[in-house]
């Protein structure tokens, strides 16, 4: 069975034919096993990297509620009386030895956004810092410069606004090479045909870090205080960063317990896919339509990802008067879902092209599709469902669950079409991608000034429109196959 796209006429700038990744004319190398194999164990090591990385980014929202005077936000409230209240629970008398601080809800923006302000600017940097250097130090040490920074976040506070907002962007700054680096890495590490079920092993971890940190940020704030959590994790990312240094290494060839049936299959699998031009070819990178039909989905995309990752839950608490983080374990059920659909995906869509022989730019897409569309669908569905709060649960979990299956279809396609330049490819497509954790809130908050369910149904529906458009944009543009520019000729090896 082979997938209908095969059989296209080629246009200037990409390769005959995308239906396998492994050379044509050349027995492949037998493929290693996966137990014990240096490469998964790099994908589990990348996975926990990922869980420390998520784990630092979103422990201060948590942590953020016992950080504030509860008195300062009652001037801020803008809770709908639309709705009927749903909140039930009695309030519950907990630690609260940690020092409290009196801002509002305008500063306490500006210190969860300010993240995204040091995160947007490495981006690309870290992309070609990691093809030049590899990515297993920079990847390293940029975790490790955010588990230092959370450390000091309580000092930070204490100091002032300004001192936590620079601290926060200082930690952006470290997270920001950090997926490039991970795509640069996989560039030399992760066979063809394995792509899909190594990367989703690898970044799930981030889904990971968000289902166990939020309960377990509470649950610290509870029973200590809020300071614990900031050097909980940042302890846990030292330790992973100790692992990562003694156990991993940038290339199959340097790697030093690396089996030579290993070491040949990763090696043979990418040989002619692989650059070994020196100088970046940034005029045929920025001209690649492909590349842009990624950056389109991956802004599209992180667009609703963010609505649902920031907006929705506050819809549910000043709309439908239901708060969310009153359950730890509640708010983590979508993350968790996505987290299986992330590593089935990668199971399902490397299967479909190894077994199915589906080419790759088909699997591409129609995951992409079911990834973007899917959750649009569920968004919009929020913004009708009156007050009933489960529903709400429900289209959020839902949503988030479906957004996995884009994991294994535009998120890696970087890999796809420009292996030796994926690290660059991810941080020019992510650095677009950050624009929507910026700007998204501000303008929804701009389309609510009432704060009323038809206003938020206006904000659902852009979300939706965007990601849909995001989806639309990528199924037309994208290729599944590397790129001439990608090599070291113009008229070289099928890929």
């Amino acid at each position: 069975m082979r997938s209908p796209v095969q059989g296209q006429s080629p246009s200037d700038g990409e390769k005959v034919s995308d239906n396998t990744p492994l050379l044509q004319g050349a027995p492949p190398a037998e493929a290693a096993p996966v137990c014990c194999s240096a490469r998964y164990n790099l994908a589990f090591l990348a996975c926990f990297g990922f869980f420390v990385l998520y784990s630092l980014r979103v422990n201060l929202s948590v942590a953020l509620v016992d950080m504030v005077d509860s008195n300062t936000t009652l001037a801020d409230n803008r809770t709908s009386k639309e709705c009927a209240e749903h909140s039930t629970s009695s309030k519950v008398h907990h630690n609260q030895t940690g020092k409290r601080y009196q801002w509002d809800a305008e500063t306490q923006g500006w210190i969860l956004g300010s993240f995204f302000y040091g995160y947007i600017i490495t981006q690309i940097p870290g992309g070609y810092v990691a093809s030049k250097v590899g990515g297993k130090l920079l990847l390293g040490f940029g975790i490790l410069s955010t588990a230092v920074f959370t450390l000091f976040t309580p000092m930070a506070a204490d100091f002032g606004v300004g001192a936590l907002i620079a601290l926060r962007a200082l930690e952006g700054l470290g997270e920001g090479v950090t997926f490039p680096a991970m795509h640069a890495m996989w560039s030399s590490w992760a066979p063809p045909l394995e792509r899909s079920k190594l990367l989703t092993i690898s970044y799930a971890g981030a889904q990971l870090g968000t289902v166990i940190s939020l309960p377990l940020s509470g649950i610290i704030c509870f029973y200590m205080n809020w300071t614990y959590v900031f050097y909980f994790f940042g302890i846990v990312g030292i330790i992973w960063f100790v692992l990562w240094i003694w156990l991993v290494s940038d290339t199959p060839e340097t790697h030093k317990t690396i089996s030579h049936q290993e070491r040949e299959y990763i090696l043979s699998s990418l040989k002619n896919q692989l650059s070994s031009q020196k100088s970046v070819p940034w005029i045929s990178i920025l001209k690649s339509l492909p590349l842009w039909a990624i950056v389109v989905a991956h802004f599209s995309y992180n667009w609703g990802f963010y609505t649902l990752l920031t907006l929705l839950p506050t819809y549910m608490k000043e709309i439908l008067r239901f708060n969310v983080q009153e359950n730890g374990i509640l708010s983590a059920v979508p993350y968790f879902g996505c987290w299986l659909c992330m590593i089935s995906a990668g199971q399902a869509a490397d299967h479909l092209r190894a077994k199915w022989k589906f080419s790759t730019i088909f699997v591409r897409r129609i995951f992409s599709l079911i990834g973007m569309i899917g959750p649009a669908v569920f968004v919009v569905a929020a913004g009708f469902i009156g007050c009933d709060y489960y529903l709400a649960v429900a289209f959020l979990t839902i949503s988030t669950t479906l957004g996995g299956f884009s994991s294994s279809g535009f998120s890696i396609n970087h890999l796809d079409i420009a292996p030796s330049y994926a690290g660059i490819l991810l941080g020019i497509t992510n650095t677009f991608a950050t624009i929507p954790g910026m700007i998204g809130p501000v303008i929804a908050k701009s389309l609510t000034p009432e704060n009323t369910i038809r206003e938020w149904q206006t904000v659902f529906w852009i979300t939706a429109a965007i990601n849909v458009f995001g989806a639309i944009f990528f199924t037309l543009f994208c290729k599944g196959e590397v790129q001439n520019w990608a090599l070291d000729d113009h008229h070289g090896h099928r890929s």
